[in-house]
């Protein structure tokens, strides 16, 4: 069973609010200071996945392609450190500012480099921006059968048997491989590193594409090939008041409830 696991690195989403900063004119995130960027949780999910069913098929190989800036190799690290084989980080300029659209084509025309596998795994959205788009956008365009938003994978002779989340329940369906797979916080925690893999893991080289490596133009990537225009990125204020009601008891906090809602002729 080889796999291909698409990953991206975060802020941490337990920044405190407090330190969460965006700077409104250049439209973008500031880096909580002290704060480390991490995989996506989903997308170490997505990670988890492709081992086990490596694991239950006794064979195959599961490689990790990202892109993003420098510190993006953190999080091809840490899904090294996880079990898998093999990391390839798309690093260039050119890739900067780029949208959902030139993300998810850098990323279907790598994996054609790098040969497509029986399986390619996604997180079921990126915890940072939450469009959760990119794995649909590269099932298009590398015309796969995908399913999304699972929780469970199992493999099988020429498909797989998986598990999805819909709004009433869950629905189990078969789907032939190759195929993109989309995995949701329902499929379980994660395997946690331990310090001799993270040191096995530090000792890998990670490979670095560019754009011209995997068939693309500058001109595709990037900000220069988005298709979505931001407007305006900034953080909301709330001016709500909030009143207290007091009392002694129940019966009291609620009748200055009513006194309080009828004043303000809701009531």
């Amino acid at each position: 069973m080889d796999a291909i696991v698409c990953v991206k690195q975060i802020p941490d989403p337990e920044t405190p609010a407090a330190a969460f900063r965006v700077d409104e004119a250049a439209m973008r995130v500031l880096p909580a200071q002290g704060i480390s960027p991490v995989i996506s949780p989903f997308d170490a999910q997505a990670v988890e996945a492709a081992l086990r069913l490596k694991d239950a098929a006794g064979e195959g190989s599961v490689n990790i392609v990202s892109l993003g800036p420098d510190s993006a190799r953190d999080a091809i690290k840490h899904s090294l450190a996880m079990g898998a084989d093999d990391g390839y980080h798309l690093h260039d300029d050119a890739f900067e500012g780029g949208d959902a659209w030139t993300t998810a084509l850098a990323l279907s025309k790598a994996i054609q480099h790098l040969g497509v596998p029986d399986v390619i795994l996604f997180g079921r959205q990126a915890a940072d921006w939450d469009q959760g788009s990119v794995g649909s956008i590269v099932a298009e365009l590398l015309d796969l059968p995908s399913a999304t938003v699972l929780r469970a994978v199992e493999g099988g002779a020429g498909s797989l048997t998986v598990s999805r989340v819909v709004g009433d329940g869950f629905e189990t369906i078969e789907i032939p491989t190759p195929c993109v797979l989309t995995i949701s916080n329902e499929f379980g925690d994660p395997r946690y590193p331990q310090l001799r893999q993270i040191m096995q893991a530090a000792r890998k080289q990670v490979a670095e594409l560019t754009p011209a490596d995997i068939g693309l133009e500058p001109s595709q990537v990037g900000a220069a090939g988005a298709r979505l225009e931001m407007h305006a990125l900034f953080q909301p204020t709330s001016d709500v008041d909030v009143e207290i009601i007091e009392g002694d008891t129940p019966e009291e906090k609620a009748a200055g409830l009513v006194a309080a809602l009828r004043n303000a002729k809701i009531l």
